[in-house]
């Protein structure tokens, strides 16, 4: 088996049997390959909002550790990264890009006027790709939802028009997600619809040039630095030590389980044990 199937079996590992990853086509891994080679800089758009109470949320463990991932590949194979999330998640992904060692910091999305941040973000970091890892999609209804159904539209900013931004400008937009309700898996829509609760609701609208999905989004986080290990010939992959110290100073910085909504070791309602093996899985499929 070669690595682009090996790597596609490790994230398709499925313990949440949300319906969408047993039903889905194999994830283009040959085709992000070949989109990294191009990759001159980066924006990173992550945070996903967990409610707490009435009028008290806070950002989720899925997310924050996969994108200071993928800042982190990135950055070591020398490209400039921007990371961007709401106030929510805001020192979240801050405690995790900066115990995985990564040099950027994250910009905070203002809650209004969005759209033209985002354009004048782009615009001026010129970025070759936009990546987004489990950030709320806009379904057809114009409302975001998470995986019951729910809208959670008062719990962050309103970031949908990145993709779009993106396309116009010409920039290569890469989204992963896990369950259908996530930023760019528009292009999933049909098997979203059909296999997923609730799958008609809360399937994102925005479609991406790369859709990406995995038992838990925060993988492929350790996928795409694969890619890039593969491609510069570097080890860019992180220690199971340093993984669960990014999720400890997460926890201490606010972030709780999204599924649990418990501030404890844990992402999507597994243990680290867990999450630990399909890292070796995909050093696996590095190594083979």
């Amino acid at each position: 088996m070669d690595f682009f199937k090996k790597l596609d079996e490790a994230m398709r590992f499925d313990p949440g049997h949300r319906g969408l990853l047993e039903n889905a086509p194999a994830n283009p891994v040959a085709e992000l390959e070949e989109s990294l080679k191009s990759v001159t800089g980066a924006v990173i758009l992550t945070g996903f909002p967990v409610r707490l109470g009435l009028h008290n949320f806070a950002g989720e463990t899925d997310g924050p550790l996969g994108a200071a991932n993928l800042a982190f590949a990135l950055e070591s194979v020398g490209v400039p990264v921007w990371v961007l999330t709401d106030e929510e998640a805001y020192w979240i992904v801050n405690a995790a890009l900066t115990e995985r060692g990564c040099r950027c910091r994250p910009l905070m999305l203002p809650r209004y006027e969005t759209d033209e941040f985002i354009a004048q973000q782009l615009d001026a970091l010129k970025p070759s790709h936009v990546l987004t890892i489990e950030r709320p999609g806009k379904a057809l209804d114009g409302h975001y939802h998470n995986m019951r159904g729910g809208i959670i539209d008062p719990m962050f900013v309103d970031a949908s028009s990145i993709i779009d931004s993106a396309r116009q400008r010409g920039i290569a937009t890469i989204s992963i997600g896990d369950g259908g309700n996530e930023m760019g898996m528009g292009s999933l829509r049909t098997t979203i619809e059909k296999y997923v609760p609730h799958g008609e609701n809360i399937c994102a609208q925005e479609v991406s040039d790369i859709a990406l999905i995995s038992g838990v989004s925060n993988w492929w986080g350790w996928g795409v630095s694969a890619v890039l290990s593969r491609l510069h010939a570097k080890d860019l992959l992180p220690s199971d030590e340093v993984e669960v110290s990014m999720l400890q100073k997460m926890l201490q910085a606010g972030s709780v389980d999204g599924c649990t909504k418990k501030s404890e070791e844990t992402v999507d309602n597994l243990t680290m044990d867990v999450h630990l093996g399909v890292l070796a899985k995909v050093r696996a499929a590095l190594d083979q």
